[in-house]
């Protein structure tokens, strides 16, 4: 009997690791969503609720992006500076109609992107140290382009950033759809199958034929676009473009909403509805600690707990 329960009982960790691996994220939105409901005045109410997915949305809008570029292996660091550069954008051209400064934005956005791409795709440059460095010049770029914060007086802006359809905001609307057609492309699409086969060996995906210098420059294009929509959003909320403040540190808020909803950093996987839920889980235990008026430090440390709970569960996951 005794030797049974040795053996059973690694058995019942790794079961237990794979149980977390998959579903963990799922169960820590459920329980702050309990301790929530139990210990936070007026946390079940419409207006909260409300809140709290406007707070996330341009996250997860980012976060998705993030999750494709990590899916092939790789890091874009520099989604915050192009949420900073659409503003700034978006302010230059808004004057032209918020159309031509859409086009505008996506213009400027695509080429970093691209930019991005090509270094990873054909100089061979890291991930990590391609984007790091449109990291800091596209900020730059944003700060040279509008040098301070410039409040937008526009209707159809407006209407963008405060909207809503039935009730629901058109944040929250753009965000659900990016979110459903990004994870239709992974799971349906050839191109889908043609980015987990990249970050699960590239070298592999080459033999095979497969065009991998194509496949990730429109990954980090999309990338950037997603980014820029987010900029775009949260200028549109905010009513002003703030290209000093706008995105900053939100490269850590995607990786993490990423890294925290099961898409190892391996690459070869992508888990769409786990980024979802692990950007949520970073939204709640955040205005969790503020509603109970704990200082922002006690975020950090929450959020850096979450993040080596995630990449101790994701221990042995690896690539498929």
């Amino acid at each position: 009997m005794a030797e049974v329960a040795l053996r059973s009982a690694p058995l019942d960790k790794t079961r237990l690791l794979r149980w977390l691996q998959a579903y963990g994220v799922y169960a820590g939105v459920a329980a702050l969503l309990v301790v929530d409901t139990v210990i936070t005045p007026h946390f079940l109410t419409a207006e909260n609720f409300r809140t709290q997915a406007v707070q996330v949305a341009p996250v997860i809008i980012v976060a998705l992006g993030m999750a494709l570029v990590i899916g092939t292996e790789g890091v874009d660091l520099s989604v915050g500076a192009v949420m900073a550069l659409a503003a700034s954008v978006t302010a230059l051209y808004l004057g032209y109609g918020l159309l031509p400064a859409l086009l505008a934005v996506a213009l400027f956005a695509a080429a970093v992107g691209l930019a991005n791409g090509a270094l990873v795709a054909f100089v061979g440059v890291q991930p990590i140290v391609a984007t790091l460095a449109l990291m800091v010049g596209g900020r730059g770029v944003a700060l040279v382009l509008l040098p301070q914060l410039k409040d937008l007086r526009n209707p159809s802006l407006a209407s963008l950033g405060s909207g809503d359809v039935l009730g629901i905001p058109y944040l929250i609307l753009i965000a659900t759809a990016l979110a459903l057609l990004v994870a239709f492309v992974v799971r349906r699409t050839t191109f889908g199958r043609q980015l987990l086969a990249i970050g699960d060996s590239r070298p592999a995906a080459r033999l095979a034929g497969l065009p991998v210098r194509r496949v990730l420059i429109i990954v980090y294009v999309v990338c950037a676009l997603l980014a820029a929509v987010a900029g775009v959003l949260a200028t549109a909320r905010l009513q002003a473009s703030d290209p000093t403040s706008l995105g900053n540190l939100m490269e850590l808020s995607a990786i993490t909403a990423v890294v925290v909803g099961g898409t190892p950093l391996t690459g070869g996987r992508v888990n769409i509805g786990g980024t979802v839920a692990g950007a949520v889980l970073i939204q709640l235990l955040t205005a969790t600690l503020i509603k109970h008026d704990l200082p922002p430090s006690w975020t950090q440390i929450a959020q850096a707990i979450v993040i080596v709970a995630a990449v101790y569960a994701a221990r042995g996951r690896g690539k498929r």
